[in-house]
C-alpha cells in the first residue's frame, strides 16, 4: 500500500468496494476489518476488566465500594456523556485522524492507570479511556460502512465486528480474574501494547477521509459539556448522599446544581445551530421505551456483579480467578450466540424476545437475594441460576432493543436515534453502579442494595407492554 498526503492510498493491497467482486476481500480489507474488530474487543472488554479487580483495588488504594464504583461509572461517564459528542467530532474532524489519536490516548491512559496510586488520577484515566471508546466505537462501524460494499459483504464485515464486541465482555472478565492474580495492575495495562499495535496497523490500513459537514461547522461544546456535567453530578451527588445524608447541605447543594445543568442542557439544545441531541426525536415513543429496557437490563447487570464481585471477595475470600469463572454464565452466552440473534429475531419477533428476557434479571436478583446474601453461601445453587438468568435476558432481549428501538424511527432521524440509544444504555452503566454502591455504605446493607438492582431490572418490563414489529416487517428494514 502507498501513501497519499493524508493516509493510504489504494494499490494492489487495497480496493475501493467498487473494484471488488462480492464476497472476495482483498488483505487490506482483511486487515482493515482485523483492526477495527480487535479494537471493538478492547474497547468492549474496557467495561468488564475492572470488576472483577475491584476488590483488590481498593484493599491497595484503601478505596471503599463508593470509591471503587468510580471505577466502573468513570468509564461510562466518558462513553456515554461524550458518546454524541464524539459523533460529531468525527464528523467534523474525520474518522481517520480521530480513531488514530483515540487509540494513542487509550494507550497512554492505560499506562497511567497501571502506574499510579491515586485513585483521583485512575478514575480520570478511566473517563479518558472511554471518552475514547466513545471516538472509536461508532467510528468503526462508520469506516466498515466506507469500506464494504453494501449487501452480504458488509453485513459479514458488520457481524465479524459485533461478534468481537460481543466476546469483549467476557475475555474482560477472564483477563481480569488471570491478571489480577498477579497483581491489578496488570488489568490496566495490559490494553496499551495490544492498542499500539493496533495503531501501527491502523496507520497504513484505515482509509483516509475528508471531514463532510453537512451543515454549519458547530460542535456544539456548550451541549456536551452540561449533558457531560449533568451525569458526572448525579453520580457524585448519589455517593455524596449516602455519606452525609440526603439533607445534608452539599447534597442539597449537588441536587441543585444537576437541575440548572439539565435546564443548561435543554437550554443549549435548543439554541444551538446544530444541536447534540434534536429532542423532537425523543417522542418517538418505540424509541423511549427502548432505551428504558436496555438501559435497565444493562443497569442491572452491572449493578449484581458489582455486588457479587465484591461479596465472593471480600466476605467468602473467593480469588479473582474464581470469581471471574463464576460470572462466565452470564457473560458467555452473550458471545456465543452473537451471530445467531438476528435469526432469533426473525423467527419470533422482537416483542416476544423482550418480553421473555425483560423477565429474566428481576427473577436472578430476587435469587440473589434470597439465595446469595447470606452468610454462607454456595456457587452451583447461590450464585449459578442468578448467573445464568442475567446473561439468558441479554440473549434474548438485547439484540431486539436494539432492532425495535429504531422500528419506527424515519430514515432521517435513525443516526439520531441510534446515539440516544446507545447513550442510554451508558448513562444506566454509570448511574445504577453508583445507586447501589451508595445503598450498600448507607447502612441498609448488601440486601438493600440488590433490592436496589431489582428496582432497576422491573424497569426492564416497560418495553415489553409495547407491540413489537412483526416478522414480515422486521424482514423488510
Amino acid at each position: 500500500m502507498t501513501r497519499g498526503p493524508s493516509g493510504p492510498t489504494p494499490d494492489a493491497g487495497w480496493r475501493t468496494p467498487e473494484q471488488w467482486s462480492p464476497g472476495r476481500w482483498s488483505p487490506g480489507q482483511w486487515g482493515l476489518l482485523i483492526v477495527l474488530a480487535g479494537n471493538m474487543l478492547i474497547d468492549a472488554l474496557e467495561v468488564s476488566v475492572v470488576i472483577v479487580a475491584l476488590p483488590s483495588v481498593g484493599q491497595d488504594l484503601g478505596l471503599s465500594l463508593t470509591g471503587l464504583q468510580w471505577l466502573v461509572s468513570g468509564f461510562a461517564l466518558g462513553f456515554g456523556g461524550l458518546l454524541l459528542f464524539g459523533a460529531r467530532v468525527v464528523e467534523l474532524l474525520g474518522r481517520r485522524r480521530i480513531y488514530l489519536a483515540a487509540l494513542v490516548a487509550f494507550a497512554a491512559a492505560s499506562v497511567v492507570s497501571g502506574l499510579t496510586s491515586e485513585p483521583w488520577l485512575l478514575v480520570a484515566m478511566r473517563f479518558v479511556k472511554g471518552f475514547c471508546a466513545a471516538l472509536t466505537a461508532p467510528t468503526g462501524l462508520a469506516i466498515i460502512a466506507a469500506a464494504f460494499r453494501e449487501g452480504p459483504d458488509r453485513h459479514r464485515a458488520v457481524s465479524v465486528y459485533a461478534f468481537f464486541g460481543a466476546a469483549g465482555f467476557t475475555s474482560g472478565l477472564l483477563l481480569s480474574g488471570l491478571l489480577t492474580g498477579a497483581g491489578w495492575r496488570w488489568a490496566f495495562l495490559f490494553p496499551a501494547p495490544v492498542v499500539l499495535v493496533l495503531f501501527a496497523f491502523a496507520v497504513r490500513l484505515v482509509p483516509a477521509d475528508e471531514p463532510r459537514p453537512s451543515a454549519p461547522r458547530s460542535f456544539d461544546v456548550a451541549g456536551a459539556a452540561s449533558f457531560a456535567g449533568l451525569l458526572l453530578t448525579l453520580v457524585y451527588g448519589t455517593v455524596t448522599a449516602a455519606q452525609v445524608g440526603w439533607s445534608a447541605p452539599r447534597t442539597i447543594v449537588l441536587i441543585a446544581l444537576a437541575a440548572l445543568l439539565a435546564v443548561a442542557f435543554v437550554a443549549a439544545e435548543r439554541c444551538a445551530l446544530r444541536p447534540l441531541v434534536r429532542l423532537d426525536v425523543l417522542r418517538n415513543a418505540t424509541l423511549v421505551r427502548s432505551m428504558v429496557g436496555a438501559a435497565a437490563l444493562n443497569g442491572s447487570y452491572l449493578g449484581l456483579l458489582l455486588l457479587a464481585t465484591v461479596r465472593l471477595q471480600t466476605y467468602h475470600g473467593w480469588s479473582p480467578w474464581q470469581t471471574a469463572l463464576a460470572f462466565l454464565p452470564a457473560s458467555a452466552p452473550v458471545a456465543v450466540t452473537a451471530l445467531v440473534t438476528g435469526r432469533l429475531v426473525s423467527r419470533f419477533g422482537t416483542a416476544r424476545l423482550i418480553a421473555l428476557g425483560a423477565l429474566c434479571p428481576p427473577v436472578a436478583c430476587l435469587l440473589y437475594l434470597l439465595r446469595a446474601s447470606g452468610p454462607t453461601v454456595r456457587y452451583t445453587t447461590d450464585v449459578l441460576p442468578s448467573m445464568l438468568l442475567m446473561g439468558a435476558g441479554f440473549v434474548l432481549a438485547f439484540a431486539a432493543l436494539n432492532m425495535q428501538a429504531t422500528s419506527r424511527v424515519a430514515a432521517p432521524d435513525r443516526q439520531a436515534a441510534i446515539g440516544l440509544y446507545q447513550t442510554a444504555v451508558q448513562v444506566a452503566a454509570a448511574l445504577v453502579p453508583a445507586m447501589v454502591a451508595a445503598v450498600a455504605v448507607s447502612g441498609a446493607g448488601d440486601r438493600a442494595a440488590v433490592v436496589v438492582v431489582l428496582a432497576v431490572a422491573l424497569l426492564g418490563l416497560v418495553p415489553s407492554a409495547a407491540k413489537g414489529e412483526t416478522n414480515k416487517e422486521q424482514q423488510k428494514q
